[in-house]
């Protein structure tokens, strides 16, 4: 029997007095990954923030590899990659000095032949010692991006990773992603536009708005 690593269980969020989800479940193994889909303002958002403990959820618990995570073990906190619609990126910083700052903020490796294949993998190391402040808006989504790529995580929550990139960035991407799974890493992706994710549990947000309507 195949040992799920990421469950979520019965999982609701409010959010202003409104209920966004509830009864949410969700289990991925090594190498899974979840397309979270729904209309604007329907909670995708608020969904990976309860995730990565940025929320705290209305009820509900998750569990990494068996553990309460919601406690924030090491073990979780080592694994988490978050990448929200704020890039958190430094603009005084180059591109690469940007990486070796969330390198060291995550305790990984600041080697600088993994930080430049992340820069490759999302096409900024031609760019690496610009500041991250000249980047054009998809310059800066991929530069958030390449620090979940290029840092030592197991679990990508992957906000809207799509935004302002063309169709060329949005293939390295996929690629990216693809290959982190690749090497048993899990990725959990909201999205409104295309975003071709093979073999993944496609998750709706609105199938779990049925309390709000009762």
């Amino acid at each position: 029997m195949t040992k799920h690593v990421l469950e979520l269980s019965n999982l609701a969020c409010r959010r202003g007095g409104r209920l966004l989800f509830s009864g949410l479940d969700l289990s991925l193994t090594e190498g899974g990954a979840a397309l979270v889909t729904g209309p604007n303002g329907s909670g995708k958002s608020s969904f990976l923030r309860v995730i990565a403990g940025l929320i705290q959820p209305l009820q509900g618990q998750i569990h990494w590899e068996g553990q309460n995570a919601q406690k924030f073990t090491d073990n979780f906190r080592s694994a988490l990659r978050y990448v929200g619609h704020s890039d958190g990126l430094q603009p005084v910083l180059s591109v690469l000095e940007n990486l070796k700052y969330w390198s060291q903020i995550y305790g990984s490796s600041q080697d600088l032949k993994k930080l430049n294949r992340g820069l490759e993998s999302v096409g900024l190391f031609d760019l690496s010692e610009l500041p991250a402040r000249v980047l054009s808006a998809g310059q800066r989504r991929r530069l958030a991006l390449a620090k979940a790529i290029a840092t030592d995580g197991r679990l990508w929550l992957l906000d809207e990773p799509t935004v302002a990139l063309d169709r060329q960035s949005i293939k390295r991407i996929e690629t990216a992603i693809s290959e982190f799974r690749s090497s048993g890493g899990i990725v959990i992706a909201s999205t409104n536009a295309p975003l071709n994710l093979s073999d993944c549990k496609a998750l709706d947000i609105s199938d779990y708005q049925w309390a709000e309507q009762n």
